[in-house]
């Protein structure tokens, strides 16, 4: 379904939404809960995840709201292509689903929101709201749970160097070469090259700048 927006003096009147989502019934809760607010207008929905990508484009909403699971495209895979092609429509993702690495990754590809399908009317219109200001919209719990992700991905991502890696690593980023680092730690050259070896095949490099910039990326070096 595919309804003309009302457009005055070139600006928006109101908050221009899309609603995907495959479950008939709940697709028209949502979109009754969006017509009862002055503030929104509907400008179409669909149940399946290729005619939502293809809608989104020709109509450009303020706000997408999508099923995570549809048909076609899923939820995800539909926000990562508004955001490639550089549309201005924000994504409100709903699921029943919550788990924290899909919110991670719904995040991640660039949707505003993630709600639960548990939540009420008031909750999805506020959401809604909020991601047309602009707003990153989870609930307290979700952001405390994706928080904790996204530190543990950091950990994973951080390898275990040896103490006496982490010291090569320091004096190589000082710009100390191989036979100074040796020098300096009253090691063997052939030694210090052992080290060195083994701190790029962890840091998955091949040479001094790139194993400095990623040991810096990897937050090694302080």
């Amino acid at each position: 379904m595919v309804e003309k927006s009302a457009r005055m003096g070139g600006r928006l009147e109101r908050t221009r939404v899309y609603v995907a989502d495959d479950h008939p019934l709940y697709r028209e809760g949502v979109i009754r809960a969006i017509k009862e607010r002055p503030e929104f207008e509907l400008v179409g929905s669909t149940g399946e995840g290729r005619a939502a990508l293809d809608e989104i484009r020709e109509l450009t909403p303020d706000v997408a709201v999508l099923d995570l699971r549809m048909p076609g495209l899923d939820a995800i895979t539909i926000t990562k292509a508004i955001e490639r092609d550089g549309l201005p429509t924000r994504v409100l993702l709903i699921s029943a689903s919550t788990d924290t690495p899909i919110v991670y990754e719904a995040i991640r590809a660039g949707a505003y929101s993630y709600i639960s399908k548990d939540a009420g009317r008031r909750e999805i219109c506020e959401a809604i709201a909020g991601v047309a200001r602009g707003e990153t919209v989870l609930t307290k719990k979700m952001q405390a749970a994706l928080v904790g992700h996204v530190r543990g991905r950091q950990e994973e991502d951080r390898p275990v160097l040896t103490s006496r890696e982490r010291e090569v690593l320091v004096f190589l980023a000082d710009g100390s070469s191989a036979p100074q680092i040796a020098e300096k730690l009253y090691l063997s050259p052939a030694t210090v090259k052992t080290h060195l070896a083994n701190l790029y095949g962890k840091l998955g490099v091949s040479d001094r700048a790139a194993a400095v910039a990623e040991a810096m990326r990897r937050g090694l070096l302080e």
